[in-house]
Order: C-alpha cells, then sequence, then structure tokens
C-alpha cells in the first residue's frame, strides 16, 4: 500500500481520456463529413 498519491496515475487518466476524446471527435466529424457528401450527391442529381 502506498503512503502518497503518485502523479503518474493522474498524468495517464488525463492522456488517456484526451486520445478517447480525440478519437471520437475524429469519428464524429467523419461520419458528418460523409452525410454532406451524400446530400451534396443527392443535390447534384446523381
Amino acid at each position: 500500500m502506498r503512503e502518497a498519491l503518485d502523479q503518474w496515475d493522474f498524468v495517464i487518466a488525463a492522456y488517456a481520456i484526451c486520445i478517447v476524446a480525440t478519437l471520437l471527435l475524429a469519428g464524429w466529424s467523419w461520419q458528418a463529413m460523409v452525410r454532406a457528401e451524400k446530400r451534396r450527391e443527392e443535390a447534384r442529381g446523381k
């Protein structure tokens, strides 16, 4: 058992949260781009 808190636990948790949030944002943006391209093609009459 440790007496003091180790700051590396918080650093690792912060990096993990940032990585997950970045991946979620990239996926959301990609889906929005695909939907916009689909609407554009439908508006062009293809």
